[in-house]
């Protein structure tokens, strides 16, 4: 990412755009699942877009806002807003409102943005806009949409969805919706299913799995940082690097995913880097997509938020001194709880518990995006060139949480791109730890790595 990219957005007035046709009002309520503290905040997309010939004449604002109001006729729900009941209940009360939109000019081109485009986004306050009083949970739109033309005739589409209402497949089945319209479709392939009661509490609700992860844990060293001194980097790990990391693991853990043993990996480093007490208790969050996990499955459209925080915890101490398979052990048997009756046991524990937040403390949170879809989404202009998470964090705490992006590097190989935030001087402790695993087990054939794994920094 181009560090030093100094550019002018001007924008339009923010507008609402409501469904292109009269939608029900009614009130419908979100799953026990959705209205969890820890969903409630505003996650942030971002999507770049190269100039197309064939579209010449083409105005990309004025396709989407179009093709925005055709597909609110179909997600209605999105076009209200949402209201807390009894019990700390949410409901979406279908009101037809609309959703934020800001049509936008930069006078800057792709190509200025650099040959990497992946979080941290310097500018990204500039390319969604934060309209004063619209990231409140409650009573406000429920999207947040900016799309803002380049001098090169691409654009950039952000997007701002509050994440009670959808998760990342969810976000991603609404937006191929959109593109879809967009591309002269008049509904779009896959029809958006509501039938959030399939994840409710049962009746009586009954907490039948331990859940490590709703464990209220006492903030007493802090749980990260000072906010002024935070670095955001990301790193690159293509085959040579996954390569190098899983040389550090036992046969028996051979068939581990990328996904386990890059967390695995993270996790430690990172620990090792923040210097807790080596008897303080940390933990490693994984979010596991549980929409196959039901018998019958999920139905396909449902947009709900499907996925569950399981959650694996030992001491500092034990996981920073013992090797890289005890970590990734620990990774694989949180991972493996996650089933139909460990879901119904988390709606149930949000009932009975007043919904809490997942723990923080201590806490480390991985989610891997690489199968979502946010690079697919065409709108007409072809696939993105960057698609996904416009930056790192749950909600308002930052240094929490990474995502696992899928991408390419400047050399055209494929991997991932993984956004962390830490104080300075531990992000310096981070890359030093793990440079030294990759350079002390990556292939003689492949000369050790460089600090091209670090792609961007901010």
């Amino acid at each position: 990412m181009a560090k030093s990219l100094d550019f002018t957005v001007r924008r339009r007035k923010p507008e609402l755009v409501a469904p292109a046709k009269a939608t029900p009002h009614e009130v419908k309520l979100l799953s026990d699942i959705d209205d969890q503290e820890g969903l409630r905040f505003q996650i942030p997309v971002i999507q770049f877009y190269r100039h197309d010939p064939s579209n010449a004449g083409k105005d990309p604002v004025e396709v989407i806002r179009k093709a925005l109001a055709e597909t609110l006729v179909f997600y209605y729900p999105f076009a209200g807003r949402l209201r807390e009941g009894h019990n700390r209940k949410l409901m979406v009360e279908c009101t037809g409102e609309g959703v934020l939109f800001i049509e936008a000019d930069a006078d800057a081109t792709l190509t200025q943005f650099g040959d990497s485009l992946q979080p941290p986004f310097p500018c990204w306050e500039e390319l969604l806009y934060d309209v004063p009083a619209s990231g409140e949970v409650l009573n406000t739109p429920l999207l947040l949409i900016q799309v803002t033309r380049l001098k090169c005739g691409g654009f950039i589409f952000a997007l701002r969805l509050n994440h009670t209402m959808s998760d990342a497949a969810g976000l991603v089945q609404f937006m191929s919706a959109l593109g879809e319209i967009a591309r002269g479709m008049h509904k779009s392939s896959i029809q958006p299913v509501w039938c959030r009661e399939l994840l409710n509490a049962r009746d009586p609700p009954k907490v039948t799995c331990i859940h490590r992860e709703y464990e209220q844990v006492p903030d007493t060293k802090g749980t990260i940082i000072p906010l002024d001194d935070m670095a955001h980097r990301s790193f690159f790990f293509g085959p040579t690097e996954l390569a190098a990391i899983s040389r550090l693991i036992p046969p028996h853990l051979s068939k581990s995913s990328n996904f386990e043993i890059l967390t695995a990996c993270l996790w430690r480093c990172r620990t090792i880097a923040l210097q807790p007490d080596a008897d303080e208790e940390v933990r490693i969050v994984c979010i596991v997509q549980a929409r196959g996990k039901f018998d019958p499955p999920l139905p396909t459209g449902y947009y709900g938020n499907a996925f569950a925080f399981p959650t694996a915890v030992t001491t500092a101490g034990k996981l920073c001194e013992s090797p890289l398979g005890y970590a990734l052990e620990l990774v694989r048997k949180a991972k493996s709880d996650v089933n139909e009756e460990y879901m119904h046991s988390v709606a149930d524990l949000m009932v009975l518990n007043g919904r809490p937040h997942f723990t923080v403390v201590r806490s480390y949170l991985v989610s891997d995006v690489t199968r979502a879809g946010f690079g697919e989404v065409d709108f007409g202009w072809g696939k993105a060139v960057y698609g996904g998470p416009a930056k790192g964090g749950v909600g308002a705490i930052p240094g929490v949480a990474s995502f696992y992006i899928p991408f390419k590097n400047a050399k055209g190989e494929e991997g991932l791109v993984i956004p962390l935030c830490l104080p300075s001087e531990a992000m310096e402790r981070f890359v030093k730890e793990l440079h030294s695993i990759l350079k002390n087990n990556v292939q003689p054939s492949h000369g050790g790595p460089n600090s091209r794994f670090i792609i961007s920094s901010i």
